[in-house]
């Protein structure tokens, strides 16, 4: 399934957006660009992105694009070549809910949900991760180790996000941490259909160093691996998976 837009995150601190409209719907993007440090400049500035809040804004965004200019048109997603989407902010954690400018009502829905769910506390665990990176390298000099290892004490280990950790969470966890051992989960899938995964088989497809699956396993499931988690299509269990955590999959007979 191919992807509806890409996101990504850009850095507008201190760089020129074009803001063009007036009203409620243009003073929330003023906020929004205002607190990502964007200068915000009009249409006739030199920006590579605009954000156009118009009763009609088909000439306008014409124009931009004309120029090579990005255009984000409000309340019209046939106009958008950007969109903006609902964030939870926990600085320096961001997460982004986007529905390709769908539907924004279920994109804030999403973010009051997963407001809930992420403890105030979670910037201070990604900060904290930030000034051990030369302690965790020493810790674990092989990449392949240090990946399992944080893996491990964020999926639901002693520096799990979900849970509020206090200061020393990082220091604690590296003073105590051991490598992970090899181990191998095998799931039989009832269906082909991601959304009836169990909540044990997503966290694992999310964890999983190597995911080992016969030829009927359908893409839409390994796609809810990690991304550079290896991919081995076989006949039968491995015998020796390897380090780390690795998943056998396959459809139920």
């Amino acid at each position: 399934m191919s992807l509806p837009a890409l996101p990504i995150f850009v850095k507008l601190a201190g760089r020129p957006v074009i803001l063009i409209g007036a009203g409620e719907a243009a003073a929330a993007k003023r906020r929004l660009l205002e607190r990502a440090g964007a200068a915000i400049v009009g249409e006739d500035g030199e920006a590579s992105l605009a954000v156009v809040a118009l009763p009609d804004p088909d000439p306008t965004v014409a124009r931009l694009r004309a120029r090579g200019v990005l255009v984000n048109a409000v309340d019209r997603p046939d106009l958008c070549d950007f969109t903006l989407p609902a964030i939870v902010d926990r600085s320096p954690v961001l997460v982004a809910i986007g529905t390709a400018g769908v539907s924004a009502g279920l994109a804030a829905a999403l973010r009051q949900r997963i407001e809930a769910l992420l403890p105030a506390g979670l910037g201070r665990l990604a900060e904290g991760l930030h000034a051990a990176r030369a302690a965790i390298r020493a810790r674990w000099p092989d990449i392949a180790d240090r990946r399992r290892a944080i893996g491990a004490a964020l999926g639901g280990g002693p520096l799990d996000p979900l849970a509020d950790q206090p200061v020393d969470a990082v220091a604690r966890w590296l003073e105590s941490a051991e490598a992970p051992t090899p181990e191998l989960l095998r799931f039989r899938l009832a269906s082909g259909d991601p959304d009836d995964l169990t909540l044990r088989q997503a966290r694992a497809l999310a964890q999983a160093e190597r995911i080992f699956h016969r030829a009927d396993v359908p893409t839409a499931i390994l796609d809810r691996a990690r991304a550079d988690a290896v991919r081995i299509a076989c006949e039968a269990p491995p015998a020796e998976p390897g380090p780390g955590l690795s998943i056998d999959v396959e459809m139920a007979r």
